[in-house]
């Protein structure tokens, strides 16, 4: 389904109204007019039914265009809003003022539609997660328990506890940053040169993103550390006209993968700490700011990331 309300000419709101107005105010003047112009010509019963079928006639078209231009949308829109963004969206509506209201109760759906995954994801997620790291501490306290326990396996257990605690806590921080990210941000613009001076990465051609500098920083930070932390040793910024290609020159996304990166936990370096919550985070964002991003084919992990939404 188009998530876009395409651009097409329609008679302002102001003229749909002042229209009908105007007519209902011009209708009468034109008929005392004809009266004293044109009475003599016609009887007064042929000059009725024909300023009766004027006004007829004039009647239906404004009708039809009330309906048309404005009718029409608004139930569109409340049938779209009450189906909580599942019902089709007509690709552009009667007016100028209700195709704005359109993509208005669009992009709010869609981040109503954000907000409820990230909540259903801590449901089907973080709970399965933080089963791993509560047996552990379960373990080890039951353990710990035992007065024979020696000093090199009480050390052990304390060490496993706090493992487990650093898991849930980066478990937990990342949650709370992926639905911190999709909070809406005031739109802005900045240099990449700027946005990548701290990192070591290549930028054939600089210019400027239609993004804040705060969420570049965090996509570019979560991009860059993500490519090192799977082996990648340089990393490119290709920017074009809506678009910003960064790849690197890592051992990439295995097929079996493809499809899940950007699901919130998955990650391959569980054992490293990874918590999987990267690339969700610099999804949503981007999201916020109407931009996308996805995975391309390449040597190594290679994203695309589009401005126009």
């Amino acid at each position: 389904m188009s998530r876009r309300v395409r651009r097409k000419w329609r008679p302002p709101l102001a003229l749909v109204l002042v229209g009908p107005l105007a007519a209902v105010f011009f209708l009468p003047i034109i008929g005392i007019a004809y009266f004293r112009v044109a009475g003599g010509i016609l009887g007064w019963a042929e000059t009725s039914w024909m300023i009766g079928w004027m006004a007829f006639v004039a009647t239906v078209v404004l009708g039809y265009l009330l309906w048309r231009l404005v009718l029409s949308p608004v139930r569109t829109l409340t049938a779209y809003a009450k189906s909580e963004g599942t019902a089709k969206v007509p690709a552009h509506f009667g007016t100028p003022e209700f195709s704005q209201l359109g993509q208005a109760v669009i992009g709010m759906t869609r981040t109503l539609q954000g907000r409820e995954a990230v909540l259903r994801s801590y449901a089907d997620h973080v709970t399965h997660e933080l089963k791993s790291p509560l047996t552990v501490i379960r373990g080890a306290a039951e353990l710990l328990d035992n007065p024979g326990l020696c000093d090199q396996d009480r050390g052990r257990m304390l060490g496993n506890i706090g493992d487990a605690v650093a898991r849930m806590e980066a478990l937990l921080d990342g949650q709370r940053a992926l639905a911190q990210a999709q909070e809406p941000m005031p739109p802005g613009s900045c240099l990449l040169s700027e946005v990548l001076a701290p990192h070591d990465v290549a930028l054939p051609r600089d210019g400027r993103v239609p993004l804040p500098r705060d969420v570049m920083d965090l996509v570019a930070t979560h991009l860059i550390g993500n490519a090192h932390a799977h082996g990648a040793s340089s990393v490119t910024f290709e920017l074009d006209a809506d678009r910003l290609i960064v790849s690197d020159d890592g051992p990439g996304v295995s097929e079996g993968n493809r499809d899940r990166i950007f699901d919130p936990f998955f990650t391959t370096r569980r054992e490293a700490g990874g918590t999987g919550m990267g690339l969700p985070i610099v999804r949503r964002i981007l999201q916020a700011q109407g931009a996308e991003i996805r995975l391309m084919d390449g040597p190594g992990a290679t994203f695309e990331i589009r401005f126009d939404g």
